[in-house]
């Protein structure tokens, strides 16, 4: 947990800061507003579940939406292959940069997960992964696409699997 942490805070850009510094001053604007309208109840109430809005959307959406929005990817999956002799699977992919930023590094990660007949029950099963693997790409310009390959190494599950990709671009 400690590591995750000190990952995220080393990930963090400039926007960032300033998402983060806008969501604690309206948090606080908000929360004086509410102690100047303390005589009208309702108005104070409603400033205070504003402010308590802020402080917990404001960074959490922002943070999702704004990474989507400046390191905007598409990661495709080009085959899978389930060897033979080993207890591996080859994943092969296509990550395309379609921001317009030049991406230092790209975490792209595989995961594997169970498949049923029930396009409900699919649905689920993607959120809950029973094997995952990543691996970096490096340098990845404006408009540029580059293949990657994948060893899942071992892999024992026997019965029919799906792969997604995704992929956490700086």
């Amino acid at each position: 947990m400690k590591e995750q942490l000190r990952q995220f805070i080393e990930g963090l850009i400039l926007y960032d800061y300033v998402l983060f510094g806008a969501s604690l001053f309206l948090f606080l604007l908000f929360v004086i507003l509410a102690v100047i309208k303390r005589d009208n109840v309702k108005i104070a109430l409603f400033f205070v579940l504003l402010a308590m809005v802020v402080v917990t959307l404001g960074p959490t959406y922002g943070y999702v939406k704004l990474h989507t929005t400046l390191f905007a990817n598409k990661v495709e999956l080009i085959s899978q292959k389930r060897l033979q002799f080993v207890e591996a699977v080859v994943i092969k992919g296509k990550i395309t940069n379609i921001s317009k930023r030049n991406f230092s590094q790209c975490k792209i990660t595989a995961q594997l997960y169970p498949v049923s007949r029930n396009k409900y029950k699919n649905y689920i099963l993607k959120f809950k992964p029973f094997q995952k693997m990543s691996i970096v790409k490096e340098d990845i310009a404006v408009g540029v696409s580059k293949e990657f390959k994948m060893i899942v190494d071992p892999f024992h599950y026997p019965y029919k699997y799906g792969v997604s990709l995704k992929a956490d671009c700086r």
